[in-house]
C-alpha cells in the first residue's frame, strides 16, 4: 500500500479530533443568541470571501431549506438589506477587507450584524451585536487559538460549515420539522 492508503485513517482521526475540539469550544450562550437572531430577522444575509464564502453559501442554502429567507451578498438576485434584517459575517481574522466593508455599509443602514470568527478584538467588534467565536487558528496566530495540522485556515472553514449544519439540525429538532417536508424547499430543476 502507498503513502495515502497507509495514512488515510490516521489523518481522518486527526481532522475529526480538531473539529470536535473547535466546535466544542463555541460558547452555547452565543449559539442561543445566534439562532434567535436568525429566526427573528426578516431576511438573513451572509458575507465572506474564499472558502469561508463557500461554507456560508452552504449555510445559506440549508437555512433556506428551513423556510428562512436567506441571501449571500453578491448573488444576482440579492435584495436590499433593511433594519429588519441580519447580516452574518464570516471572517476568521475579522479583518478581511470586503466583509469588513460590507459590514460597515450594513451597519450604516441599521441591519443587525453578527460576526462568526476567531479574533474577538478585530475591527468587526465595533459593528456587531455579538460574535460567535470559533477559536481556531487564523492568519493572526493569536495565543488562545486552537492550532491545526491542516493548511492555513482550513479548520475555521470546516468548523463554520459544520456549525451551520448543527444549528440547522437544532432548529429542525426544536420545531419538530418533518424531514420529508423539507424537500418542498429543495431545488427541483435538477
Amino acid at each position: 500500500m502507498g503513502y495515502y492508503g497507509e495514512h488515510y485513517n490516521a489523518t481522518v482521526k486527526s481532522v475529526l479530533s480538531e473539529l470536535d475540539l473547535a466546535l466544542g469550544s463555541v460558547e452555547p450562550e452565543t449559539v442561543q443568541k445566534f439562532v434567535e437572531a436568525v429566526l427573528e430577522a426578516d431576511q438573513v444575509f451572509f458575507i465572506g470571501v474564499g472558502r469561508v464564502l463557500l461554507s456560508l453559501q452552504a449555510i445559506c442554502k440549508r437555512l433556506a431549506h428551513l423556510g428562512i429567507k436567506t441571501h449571500y451578498v453578491g448573488e444576482i438576485t440579492e435584495p436590499a438589506i433593511t433594519e429588519k434584517d441580519l447580516l452574518i459575517v464570516g471572517s476568521g481574522s475579522g479583518g478581511s477587507l470586503f466583509p469588513l466593508g460590507i459590514a460597515k455599509k450594513a451597519h450604516g443602514i441599521g441591519a443587525k450584524i453578527i460576526h462568526i470568527g476567531s479574533n474577538p478584538n478585530s475591527e468587526m467588534k465595533e459593528l456587531c451585536e455579538f460574535m460567535v467565536r470559533i477559536p481556531v487558528r487564523t492568519k493572526n496566530y493569536l495565543e488562545d487559538e486552537i492550532d491545526s495540522t491542516q493548511p492555513m485556515t482550513t479548520l475555521f472553514e470546516q468548523s463554520l460549515l459544520l456549525f451551520g449544519d448543527v444549528v440547522a439540525k437544532m432548529i429542525i429538532d426544536e420545531r419538530q420539522i418533518d424531514m420529508k417536508a423539507l424537500w418542498k424547499y429543495h431545488a427541483n430543476l435538477e
